[in-house]
């Protein structure tokens, strides 16, 4: 396909099928001793730990990468992430005003996505097509239609997209979770997940002029184009046009860890939420729309149960041992906690794993790191060795799992807004006999940012 045909096509998101379209020959990925240039997408808060990693390991030496682009449709971003990263990188580094340019140059060969949640799949998606291979950041899609199109994406055109769940590249959290299917535990019957943030008054939406320099139709892309103000802009998590609210903010981390643990390869059949946005709407008055405080419960065919609560206020760590471990969830309490018939399991964080054993919890197995780095370095370093092996395989969080773990906080959120149990189907992945429910698996559509029917 011509550049021009391609550019054509990515604005328009037409309908593509592997007859019509040609992947580039270059795809320097599949030479092993080739350098890959990757370009940054989206210069939000994520995007400072995707530059940090990237830089980190060109200047290793080892990764044979070049830290190439940086791209976003806010001129007042893009121009001050360029000063910052290109002193940083120690050379220069191309800016891009609109992602369709990223993925229209033949020598970016692999992106990485840390817009906001409305834009992760159709962007995933527009680099499948153009032959570009992608790390996504969490939650890997919006909502489960668009999520399950993101694989199909990377099925059709066989590229190798990393979800950002970094858990999963962990050392520490690798061991635990591998001492839990060896039985450290027992026979696990429960798992629960916590992600208890304080959030403080998020604020009201106050129309206003749209700045200048940002592009705010291509910032709403494929979501419903909304009416300019901060809160729209700054606190998109709290809004359903854009986010998903905390339990796709932060939960999705421990919804994966809880899924890793207990080998739930297929979605659960029932789910029920029940929550409210007490603080946010009657304390503090604000816009926020996503509930602050959220219990879910959800059960598999095969009788697995997990529960999951989200808080946004002054809250207990329920971990249980903080005052041993003072360092262990210091800030915020989230975590992810395993029953089992000989003991439990916590993981408290993104780099630490404790069992307590017997009735009268016994210290067992663990491994941390105390003050609880987060690093994204070694979720990267994963995902570029399997950029130069060409086996998706190899991949800590390949894209799939990044779509189950997303589709368990879309259940929880669905379950929400239709307040009722919901009944799940795995193979079509519908609602049984809910129009509301499935009303809520996608969204209508907003030219040109259309995810396509067919990828």
């Amino acid at each position: 396909m011509k550049n021009n045909d391609r550019r054509c096509f990515l604005k328009t998101s037409a309908l593509t099928t592997a007859a019509s379209f040609t992947a580039p020959a270059f795809l320097r990925g599949q030479d092993l001793n080739s350098r890959i240039r990757i370009a940054v997408v989206g210069m939000g808060g994520r995007a400072n730990a995707h530059a940090r990693s990237l830089i980190e390991l060109e200047q290793e030496g080892k990764a044979n990468i070049e830290f190439a682009g940086i791209c976003d449709c806010d001129r007042s971003k893009l121009d001050a992430a360029s000063r910052a990263w290109k002193e940083k990188a120690g050379h220069a580094i191309t800016t891009y005003d609109d992602m369709r340019r990223v993925l229209d140059d033949d020598a970016i060969d692999a992106v990485t996505f840390a817009t906001p949640n409305h834009w992760h799949s159709l962007g995933v998606i527009w680099a499948c097509q153009a032959g570009k291979d992608s790390y996504v950041e969490k939650p890997g899609s919006h909502n489960i239609s668009e999520g399950r199109k993101m694989v199909q994406a990377a099925r059709q055109y066989d590229r190798i997209v990393q979800h950002g769940t970094q858990c999963r590249s962990s050392e520490n959290i690798i061991e635990g979770i591998r001492k839990l299917h060896e039985g450290i535990i027992g026979d696990v019957y429960f798992a629960r997940g916590i992600a208890y943030k304080i959030r403080g008054d998020l604020g009201k939406h106050a129309p206003r002029p749209v700045p200048n320099g940002l592009d705010w139709d291509a910032w709403c892309g494929p979501a419903k184009l909304a009416e300019y103000s901060n809160f729209q802009h700054r606190r998109w998590h709290w809004l359903w046009n854009f986010g998903n609210g905390e339990i796709g903010n932060q939960g999705v981390h421990q919804m994966d860890i809880l899924r890793w643990g207990l080998k739930l390869d297929s979605h659960p059949s029932s789910v029920s939420s029940v929550g409210t946005n007490y603080m946010q709407q009657k304390v503090h008055n604000s816009s926020a729309e996503t509930p602050g405080l959220l219990s879910t419960t959800m059960k598999w065919p095969n009788g697995q149960l997990i529960e999951f609560e989200v808080r946004d206020w002054y809250t207990n760590a329920e971990a249980g041992f903080r005052d041993k471990y003072p360092f262990v969830q210091k800030d915020f309490p989230v975590g992810a906690i395993f029953l089992g018939s000989e003991g439990t399991m916590i993981i408290p964080d993104y780099s630490s794993y404790y069992t307590f054993l017997g009735q009268d919890r016994k210290e067992g197995p663990s491994a941390s790191v105390p003050g609880s780095p987060i690093s994204d370095t070694p979720h990267f370093r994963n995902w570029i060795h399997a950029l130069h092996s060409r086996n998706h395989g190899e991949l800590s969080a390949e894209i799939e799992e990044g779509h189950k773990s997303s589709a368990l906080c879309h259940l929880a959120n669905i379950a929400y807004r239709v307040d009722r149990t919901v009944q799940f189907d795995n193979p079509t992945e519908t609602f049984h006999n809910d129009d509301d429910a499935n009303a809520l698996l996608a969204r209508p559509p907003r030219s040109p940012y259309v995810v396509p029917e067919q990828v």
